[in-house]
């Protein structure tokens, strides 16, 4: 085995230095994407396509789920769920083949429900009925959609994506105590700031609805509900589409749970025009509330899940999508048990939410009564919009069930210490004057960049001045960086720089990011000798414009750095790199991603120089820094990983490096 090349993740800069710097782009393996919480695997050996029977089963099932796997073989339904890292399953299996079959699957927590399909109903019920997960023996197809469409709401609803941030503080040596926002997770961040994003932008929904669809179509979301949608959309309110039994509330918690930055843009429209009505309806029935009153939700929760929220008692918990809640208990009572009911390793859980209107905003978190203009009648529903964020402040197991559990929450809001540091904090992370230019970057910074340059070039298109102009090259610049399209992201660079020198001053900070970056590329092609010059141009604005412990003055030692590193002149690049750390330690919190980036710099020197327990000392701290503040699918992992490997590799410990590069 042969040791892969270390990659560098010289930060990336931004003028403002607020943004941008994380590890460079590298190719991830592909994998099968579900738009929604759920799919559907329909085993029969005697399913032929050719047939009309065929054809019209298949339509009345993607009527429940956009994805539909038929299978001929127990074999092939067992390895096309070994397949599935996330979501649930519905398995609808011939009688026939059904019996062997639950023996296989009927452990899997992916395995939702089961249902057999059959002919002969007397003779499969008899067996049928000894497996909890197996909801019924049907003859006819038409009672088994009508009930997967009750269970994959259910699903839908335990599935509505959260985030737990628990009540950690730091002490400082005065005494004082700050929030540690170092253990932040990602899904609150990137949520939080694409429905502050989002909800900034304007625009007409016609093109974005055009997008949507044929997304969906691509999907394999059925045409009947796709026609239904688009024909139909402004005649009714989106509070009703969205409890309306289609694809779009699926496929919002889906999106919203797994971060698919793709699907959340092309649904911006409806979670606009959502929060909105729910804003308009906030404000008209605000006689009707009292200033203090209780709200419930029920719903199961997955073990792991339930772990974290038990360890965020006293912190905050955030619903990340559109919240369901009911002022009837008994109607979250049903949900629970069926949570209690349908799987036995299902935590269920009773929130009782307190709502003290004094306390929120009704621009931030509107609320709404939606029992007229719901299309589902009868729950006493009240819809709270994403990313909304309470306070969890009791915890306590019932004596009727060991699995059921009573949890108390407080609504809070912008006043509440606790989040408003959080809300400061996040939002430092991705500035920009427009709401697009800040999704732009947004989806630069959790890797969507081929999203990024479809959204920049639009952009493009419709600049007005020569500063947005610049603006916009200098962004699909960055682009072509994380693309690996080193020539084009000089020649869009140079196209920003043309406009800048004109516009600004000598001095600029931006100036020196556009230097700086046009190194970078030269540095990636080889050309050493050009990348110096120009990291040395970008160095001396710096020196000139900003204060000695700033981070962009770090940048600049880790990049000449590198270019010493890459022409083996070890002891100046570990003297470079070691510069940017301090100043990084000094000025940002220890699990910053540029600090990941630092360490990994100085590993790729002990690396050159041989060093190689030096170099796994320091690429295990980028490492652990990188998956705390990073998304689970960001390039930079894939970046540590691999240095990692490298290192293993060079050491002989191949099963190790395996390890680590196949991650």
């Amino acid at each position: 085995m042969s040791g892969q090349k270390a990659k560098s993740t010289i930060p990336k800069l931004t003028a403002s230095g607020a943004s941008g710097r994380t590890a460079p782009s590298s190719v991830m393996r592909p994998r099968r994407r579900m738009t929604q919480n759920y799919l559907i695997i329909w085993v029969d050996g005697k399913i032929d396509e050719n047939t009309e029977d065929y054809r019209n089963t298949l339509v009345q099932l993607h009527d429940v789920a956009s994805e539909v796997k038929p299978c001929t073989t127990r074999e092939e339904c067992v390895e096309y769920l070994n397949e599935i890292d996330d979501g649930k399953t519905f398995i609808i299996s011939s009688g026939a083949l059904g019996q062997s079959l639950v023996n296989d699957i009927h452990g899997m927590p992916k395995v939702d429900a089961m249902y057999i399909f059959c002919g002969n109903k007397a003779h499969h019920e008899s067996w049928a009925k000894e497996w909890p997960k197996i909801r019924g023996v049907f003859t006819s197809i038409k009672p088994i959609c009508e009930s997967l469409k009750k269970v994959a709401r259910h699903c839908d609803h335990d599935n509505i994506p959260m985030s737990f941030v628990s009540k950690q503080t730091i002490v400082g040596e005065d005494g004082s105590q700050t929030q540690n926002l170092d253990q932040l997770e990602p899904a609150y961040m990137y949520s939080m700031l694409f429905k502050d994003i989002i909800l900034e932008i304007d625009e007409d929904d016609k093109k974005p609805m055009k997008a949507l669809v044929a997304y969906c179509h691509d999907q394999g979301v059925s045409k009947q509900q796709l026609n239904y949608f688009q024909n139909e959309y402004n005649q009714k309110s989106a509070i009703w589409w969205y409890t309306e039994n289609i694809f779009l509330y699926s496929m919002l918690n889906k999106a919203l749970r797994s971060l698919d930055m793709e699907v959340m843009v092309k649904m911006g429209f409806f979670i606009r025009n959502l929060h909105r009505q729910l804003e308009q309806l906030h404000q008209e029935q605000l006689s009707k509330y009292e200033q203090k009153f209780v709200v419930y939700r029920g719903q199961g929760m997955v073990p792991e899940d339930f772990q974290h929220l038990v360890g965020t008692k006293g912190g905050l918990l955030s619903f990340n999508s559109f919240l369901s809640t009911s002022k009837d208990r008994e109607v979250s009572m049903r949900f629970v048990q069926d949570a209690l009911r349908n799987n036995t390793a299902t935590i269920a859980i009773l929130f009782i939410m307190t709502i003290d209107q004094k306390t929120i905003s009704a621009s931030n978190t509107p609320f709404a009564m939606i029992e007229d203009e719901s299309a589902v009648k009868g729950e006493q529903e009240i819809l709270f919009t994403m990313h909304t964020v309470f306070r969890v402040v009791k915890i306590k197991q019932t004596a009727k069930n060991s699995r059921l559990w009573d949890v108390q929450l407080t609504i809070i809001g912008d006043n509440d210490p606790q989040l408003s540091a959080l809300t400061n904090h996040i939002e430092k992370e991705v500035q920009g004057s427009t709401g697009w230019r800040r999704m732009g970057k947004l989806m630069l910074q959790v890797g969507h960049f081929d999203l990024a340059e479809e959204l920049y070039n639009e952009l493009l298109e419709n600049a007005s001045t020569d500063s947005d102009r610049a603006f916009i090259y200098y962004e699909l610049g960055r682009v072509k960086k994380q693309q690996g399209q080193y020539e084009k992201e000089i020649i869009f660079y140079e196209k920003s720089l043309e406009i800048n020198e004109k516009i600004l001053s000598a001095n600029d900070p931006i100036l020196s990011a556009i230097y700086n970056n046009i190194a970078l590329a030269y540095q990636k092609m080889g050309g050493y000798s050009k990348a110096l010059e120009f990291y040395e141009r970008s160095l001396k604005i710096r020196e000139i414009a900003l204060p000695s412990n700033h981070p962009d003055l770090a940048q600049s030692y880790n990049n000449i750095g590198s270019v010493y590193n890459s022409i083996n002149e070890y002891s100046k690049a570990l003297e470079f790199h070691k510069k940017a750390n301090k100043i990084n330690q000094k000025s940002l919190p220890p699990n910053h991603p540029y600090i990941a980036s630092d360490y990994n710099n100085i590993g790729l020197v002990y690396n050159g120089m041989g060093d190689y327990s030096k170099a796994l000392e320091f690429y295990e701290k980028s490492l652990k820094i990188g998956e705390i503040s990073l998304p689970s699918n960001h390039p930079g992992l894939a970046t540590f990983y691999n240095n990692i490997g490298g290192v293993y590799d060079n050491m002989g410990e191949y099963t190790k490096a395996l390890d680590f590069y196949e991650k």
